[in-house]
């Protein structure tokens, strides 16, 4: 399996490198968006790419676009991405691993939802008994599902740099108070037509992540990618009980052996064994099927 850690498009006016998507301007309207195999854990971005990992984000976040659409639009537009760029290279650079896209403005946040009590959460529950200031009842367990969904965003780090929780009313600051409504409101509804479908697939998205931006006009469109194994929790549901962090369809799988390591998460990040790639290759591949992406 081809393995791209990194594109380069000479054909393109490269725009950034971020820690999963290279991104580059094809004129005054459009994007080419390329998922490289990297991987960022903890914020950092590992030495290592994960083989075939950009083909399965494409696949999945497409499969996500088409089939959310109707909740909210989406940057995707119908180009072939093979059609923007000039030599035979560049076309295999691109190809199964691209997104054509509106050039819109992205949202300064990342729009976080949590359906069920793990992770950073758990952790602050177990603390404080509520998640990014959301008061939770008391003698909820770890991995339970939430009594409603909770819309926990944060500020959207450089790469390198750690995302922040942060509170609601400070997206109101950043966005005023209508987006800030409507982007929660698009989190909650995107988030629950996914978990409702994903759980007749057998899987139970535990978490995710959007991004958003707006055009000219200001009108609201999912952007980035959207419900992959990068930006979610998926566990399998007949693996699930209430008690404890079931095994997972996407990087939790590497964010332990990193853990285990004794890595301090800063970087540089230790190279990943080729077991553990290949593990955590076969995972994402395992959600994509079972999503039918």
């Amino acid at each position: 399996m081809s393995v791209l850690h990194e594109s380069n498009l000479p054909s393109l006016k490269f725009l950034h490198r971020g820690k999963v998507r290279d991104l580059y301007e094809i004129d005054s309207e459009h994007l080419l968006i390329v998922q490289t195999d990297r991987l960022s854990a903890f914020d950092v971005i590992l030495p290592t790419p994960i083989p075939g990992k950009g083909e399965v984000l494409t696949a999945v976040s497409n499969f996500w676009f088409k089939r959310l659409a109707p909740v909210i639009p989406n940057h995707l537009t119908d180009i072939t991405p093979e059609s923007v760029v000039l030599t035979e290279d560049e076309r295999t650079q691109v190809r199964g691993r691209a997104f054509v896209t509106k050039k819109l403005k992205p949202l300064p946040i990342e729009a976080i939802v949590r359906g069920y009590l793990v992770g950073s959460g758990w952790k602050d529950y177990k603390k404080t008994g509520a998640v990014c200031g959301i008061e939770l009842p008391a003698g909820l367990q770890e991995a339970q599902k939430l009594p409603q969904p909770l819309f926990t965003p944060s500020s959207k780090a450089a790469v390198g740099e750690h995302d922040e929780n942060i509170s609601f009313a400070h997206v109101q600051k950043l966005l005023g108070p209508a987006m800030a409504e409507q982007v929660k409101k698009a989190t909650l509804a995107l988030y629950t037509a996914a978990a409702d479908y994903a759980l007749t697939r057998g899987i139970i998205i535990a978490d995710t992540k959007f991004e958003f931006g707006t055009d000219a006009a200001g009108k609201l469109y999912l952007i980035d990618e959207a419900l992959t194994p990068d930006s979610s929790r998926f566990w399998p549901a007949d693996q699930y009980q209430v008690g404890s962090n079931p095994p997972s369809f996407d990087k939790q799988f590497v964010r332990d052996w990193l853990e285990a390591s004794g890595w301090n998460k800063q970087p540089p990040a230790p190279q990943v064994p080729a077991d553990v790639l290949q593990k955590t290759a076969e995972k994402y591949r395992e959600a994509q099927r079972l999503l039918g992406a």
